[in-house]
């Protein structure tokens, strides 16, 4: 180098050091056009182009730098710290371990090797990395909270639980790993010492979002939505461009029926889908979006939550078994909306054709339910305690040859073993009433109402349309013999009573317009509304006021100890009012068991269109509107003409046992009818297609 170019070199050393990154990048460039094979130029650039978050360029210099100085250990770390930063995780990995092979004792070159590890999901390597860590730095604790992060992602949470315990006795003002230990505690159903883990960090960190946010998870599960409005809100404070935090805030709002600023938050959320940023899949669905808003906001969280796996379980192998080797994953093999649909179709799987597996991923509530289910399966396997990889690596030994998945994104799901590919048919039913916007779903068990073949270019995967309707029906469920008076149900002893027992966040302030119109226009008519917590009940009274509804006029009901109470309750209503653009589901199955009609209108997407399904398998198609003002005019002719209204109550009596709806048996052929049209495609070498399902004669099996 001439003396210049040392000088020059030496100036932009001193530009990095002080921050004045421009000017330093300006005086390396033109040393390295003077001569540019001048390593420690090149060098230093990268560590430039590193500090100023430029990782892809960083990796070029560093690369070149290891060329020429192939035995100095540091440029091939900072060149794996690169990579890393830059998203080329495997390939970071493979030189962490080439520097660890020449100096087993470069603590942060393992650390990060680990981190590496455990973020292309090898947990198992991390966590023996993190134990060679420990064993040669005894006293860290950052070693221990990471080693707690491997423990949690294999599921060993007792064991994670401990490691994080140890990472804080060594470092008392440890703010995430007291995160990161809630985060197990809640996961092992002990939510006060979750949450006394998360006011921890945030006693330590007051600006520590994180913490918030996942203290309004634990909030949000225990239905004390108030307390969960305030951590939401507070993590927002802090992270105004959480777009996650920002979605389950405004599914809680509507919750509580809070409908302040419910346009303005509702176009909010539509807009971070065109942004590209990820929210909770429910409060899309709750929000009125498109098919194709849907479908790109579920490729969103799919990929930031559950992406593909870099090494697929199944290889393209061609199973042939003696049966259909059909395997149930599901988080809700308990007392759960999901079991009650479907524990009859278990039970009447034909076993001589089909070899049928229950992969249990939730808890055991030891009910009388979860019994029954796992009577039903050929085998029923506990899983909650297993890791992804586990349970992924033990469908592909038992060669599955159609996985479904009952979850999707509802509360309890395991996505990441669908998307380690462990079967050669993958597909998505009942639990997500919603595209999941993945690559390794090949199919959507749905109908032609849910999804008009007009509409099948929003949903990721392709559809199988079962003949009736999509939802599965227990023929079995017991109904109580119990008349309730109104008295005792809190309803006025005269007057027609409407009623909807949806979930709160399917009640938008639309919806409750056209009620209150209904209201008004029939004279002495109430609304029953289920309850869900008092700071809802305060909301929606104060809603009705304001629309000029008395507060006698909306009822709310308490929950029932068994669901053949609440299935007799029933009785006591006269018409049951649906919701869009979220319908009801399990509710409207459960009306029209109990001999309730339900008024619908038509959506424009699957969770708008379910309870037509219903009505149209069960033969009261008349009960479906096609316009708002079509469904406020039919609630208020149907109570005005009661003779009308028992007509079809008779109608409904009638085909409860005739009609298909209700047809377990003949349901279970249908969707056995729909895996064995799976299993020909992929056996005759055929890629996932739109599937048909012919429809078959009536059973006439229902009670």
């Amino acid at each position: 180098m001439t003396p210049q170019q040392t000088r020059r070199l030496q100036d932009a050393i001193a530009h990095q050091r002080a921050g004045r990154f421009a000017e330093a990048g300006r005086l390396y460039n033109r040393v390295l056009k003077d001569a540019p094979d001048n390593f420690d130029c090149i060098y230093l650039l990268g560590t430039l182009h590193a500090q100023q978050g430029n990782f892809d360029s960083a990796v070029g210099l560093f690369r070149r730098a290891a060329a020429m100085r192939p035995d100095v250990l540091e440029i091939r770390y900072n060149l794996a710290v690169a990579l890393s930063m830059a998203g080329h995780h495997a390939e970071a990995a493979q030189i962490y371990e080439r520097v660890l092979q020449a100096d087993p004792r470069h603590a942060q070159a393992r650390n990060n090797y680990a981190a590496t590890l455990l973020t292309v999901g090898r947990a198992a390597e991390a966590l023996r990395q993190y134990d060679e860590l420990i064993e040669r730095h005894p006293a860290g604790a950052d070693a221990y909270n990471n080693r707690g992060m491997a423990l949690q992602y294999l599921k060993r949470l007792n064991e994670a639980l401990a490691s994080y315990d140890k990472a804080v006795a060594l470092k008392p003002d440890f703010p995430q790993a007291y995160v990161n230990r809630g985060n197990v505690l809640a996961v092992l159903q002990r939510p006060d010492e979750a949450l006394a883990a998360f006011n921890k960090a945030i006693a330590l960190e007051p600006d520590f979002a994180d913490a918030y946010a996942n203290a309004g998870n634990i909030y949000c599960k225990r239905k004390h939505y108030g307390a969960a409005l305030d951590a939401y809100g507070r993590a927002l404070a802090l992270r105004p461009d959480d777009s996650e935090t920002a979605s389950m805030r405004f599914y809680v709002k509507m919750h509580l029926f809070d409908w302040s600023d419910f346009a303005a938050e509702r176009a909010e959320l539509i807009a971070c889908i065109d942004r590209g940023l990820p929210l909770y899949p429910f409060s899309v669905l709750a929000a009125s979006a498109s098919a194709e808003q849907q479908l790109r906001s579920a490729k969103l969280f799919a990929k930031s939550r559950y992406p593909l796996a870099d090494a697929p379980l199944w290889h393209g192998e061609i199973y042939r078994h003696d049966k259909i080797r059909v395997a149930y994953v599901s988080a809700d093999f308990r007392a759960h909306a999901v079991a009650q649909l479907t524990a009859g179709m278990f039970e009447c799987h034909d076993k001589a054709h089909f070899d049928v597996t229950a992969i249990s991923i939730g808890p055991d509530d030891r009910s009388a339910l979860r019994g029954r289910l796992q009577r039903a399966f050929d085998r029923f396997i506990d899983a909650g305690a297993m890791a992804d990889d586990e349970i992924a690596a033990r469908i592909r030994d038992m060669e599955i040859d159609v996985l479904i998945d009952l979850n999707g994104f509802t509360e309890g799901a395991r996505m990441g073993i669908f998307a380690r590919r462990p079967a050669p048919i993958q597909a998505s039913y009942l639990g997500y009433a919603g595209t999941t916007g993945t690559d390794y779903m090949d199919y959507l068990i749905a109908d032609r109402i849910l999804i008009p073949p007009s509409q099948r270019a929003f949903y990721s995967e392709k559809i199988v349309y079962l003949p009736h309707s999509y939802q599965a029906n227990d023929s079995k469920r017991p109904i109580s013999d119990k008349v309730f008076s109104r008295a005792e149900l809190g309803l006025p002893d005269h007057g027609f009573v409407f009623c909807c027992f949806n979930n709160a966040f399917k009640i938008g302030p639309d919806i409750f317009d056209g009620w209150a119109r209904v209201l008004e226009r029939t004279p002495g008519s109430v609304l029953w509304l289920r309850e869900d917590n008092s700071s809802a009940v305060a909301n929606l009274r104060k809603e009705a006021a304001a629309r000029r509804i008395g507060a006698e006029r909306v009822v709310f009901a308490q929950r029932m100890p068994s669901l053949a109470d609440h299935l007799a309750r029933h009785r006591a209503a006269d018409l049951f009012l649906d919701t869009l653009p979220y319908n009801a589901q399990t509710t409207a199955s459960d009306a029209l068991w109990a001999g309730l009609p339900v008024l619908t209108q038509l959506g424009e997407t699957f969770t708008g269109r379910v309870a037509a399904s219903l009505l149209n398998a069960i033969g009261v198609a008349e009960l479906i509107a096609p316009t708002r003002q079509d469904y406020e005019n039919a609630a208020v002719d149907l109570a005005a003409h009661p003779g009308k209204l028992a007509a079809i109550r008779h109608k409904l009596a009638q085909n409860r046992s005739a009609a298909p709806l209700f047809d377990t048996q003949l349901f279970t052929r249908h969707i056995e009818s729909a895996y064995a049209a799976m299993l020909q495609r992929y056996q005759a070498g055929l890629t996932a297609d739109h599937i048909d399902v012919p429809s078959r004669a009536n059973s006439n099996s229902a009670a």
